[in-house]
């Protein structure tokens, strides 16, 4: 008998013939002679909305009280799951996060799981139950609810697949696994058949919708195979793991884009010791997350400092930024809103030139202007006006000849 985890995101739980749809599939699985565990998202758009509602009553709730409100929304789902799989005979328990044993920091909005005590779950599998448990969630040491962030869910089944040493992890969603871009944008996009943890991160980390980042570091860290699949039909998805063959190491695996991009630039900072750290230190002690850095060239002891951060992040970062920016003299900030990340990832580039050429020519050939560049040693990417995103990536896909990828 094999252990199995299985998550369902937002859309595939949308409503309640959808919920049965899904608990049809947990069934299926189930009489297979497998031991189920199973994390649901909120239905459809119900973070959004429970967030709407927040901010027509405070415009900025208080984050903890935010925690508690939005938790909500799981927990909703997977009693309902329950109830459903109760209603095709199944014996079935829904579980919060606390009472699964997942334990966090106490970030609210973005917490990390710190450790996960499964005993419970163990508990009821050993009595034969189907155990649904609420994602996205946890509980810090002083009992306060916390949320993982938005994608949470996807970190809540991979931590408790590796903490009960499940066989394999699945993820399904409304789409039919990982592919070379989004195929909204892409309709010739290919679907990935595997892909190695290393390139998923990347992919994830720089746009990629379909894997939340750190679900993807957990099952590296530990090992544990991860099957991306579509919730409305047995298509075979994609398989993230380790192995990856040595034909695959040599071609970009995919093009990642992300449109939650603002830059913040501080003009006229004073080239001395310690400038760097008096602006990213208050950054990082309020969690914003900071991503490219650039920073100019000293011309009379004077130089500019770029940065990225998330759109929501944005206004608390200037209110942080612009005092700082005032006291150790530098002349201003300025902010970009409208701007998005474009990437090519693939572990080819790690030994193999011609690929910053082959990209920056593409976007020039497109009359698409490149703000900032950042690396790694198996992507690059490029920040440029949101608007050309569309464009930009199309022309990358075609470019690298992903269209044409066996996979």
């Amino acid at each position: 008998m094999a252990l199995v985890v299985q998550k369902y995101g937002g859309s595939s739980v949308a409503d309640a013939e959808k919920i049965k749809n899904v608990a049809r599939r947990i069934v299926a699985t189930k009489e297979k002679g497998n031991e189920v565990v199973v994390v649901v998202s909120a239905m459809g758009k119900t973070t959004d909305n429970l967030i709407q509602l927040a901010k027509e009553l405070n415009p900025r709730p208080e984050d903890r009280e935010l925690d508690v409100l939005l938790s909500t929304g799981e927990i909703v789902t997977s009693t309902l799951m329950a109830m459903a799989l109760h209603g095709m005979d199944h014996q079935a328990v829904s579980l919060t996060g606390q009472q699964a044993g997942i334990q966090t920091d106490s970030s609210h909005g973005r917490a990390r799981i710190t450790r996960i005590e499964p005993k419970r779950i163990v508990k009821e599998l050993e009595q034969g139950n189907i155990v649904i448990v609420a994602g996205f969630q946890g509980i810090t040491p002083d009992l306060n609810t916390t949320t993982l962030g938005r994608g949470g869910s996807d970190t809540t089944a991979v931590a408790l697949a590796a903490s009960l040493k499940a066989q394999t992890c699945e993820i399904y969603t409304d789409v039919e696994g990982v592919f070379t871009a989004d195929p909204r944008l892409v309709p010739e996009a290919k679907r990935l058949k595997e892909i190695g943890y290393e390139e998923m991160l990347e992919l994830a980390t720089y746009g990629s919708k379909v894997m939340h980042p750190r679900a993807v570091e957990l099952g590296e860290v530990y090992r544990m195979p991860i099957l991306v699949a579509c919730s409305f039909n047995d298509n075979p998805g994609t398989l993230i793991h380790g192995g990856v063959s040595m034909e695959q190491r040599n071609k970009v695996r995919g093009i990642a884009h992300d449109l939650n991009v603002a830059k913040v630039t501080v003009l006229g900072v004073p080239d001395r010791p310690g400038i760097a750290s008096a602006i990213f230190e208050p950054l990082a002690k309020a969690n914003i997350s900071v991503d490219t850095i650039v920073q100019n060239a000293s011309v009379k002891n004077l130089t500019d400092l770029t940065f990225t951060v998330a759109i929501g992040d944005l206004e608390k970062a200037l209110e942080l930024i612009e005092p700082i920016a005032k006291s150790i003299g530098a002349s201003k900030c300025v902010s970009d809103s409208t701007l998005a990340k474009v990437s090519i990832v693939g572990t080819g580039m790690l030994n193999a030139p011609g690929y910053a050429a082959t990209m920056f020519r593409a976007l020039a050939e497109q009359k698409i202007n490149i703000q900032l560049i950042t690396t790694s040693e198996i992507r690059i990417t490029c920040i440029i006006a949101e608007d050309s995103a569309k464009d930009a990536v199309k022309a990358l896909h075609k470019a690298f000849e992903l269209e044409r990828l066996e996979i």
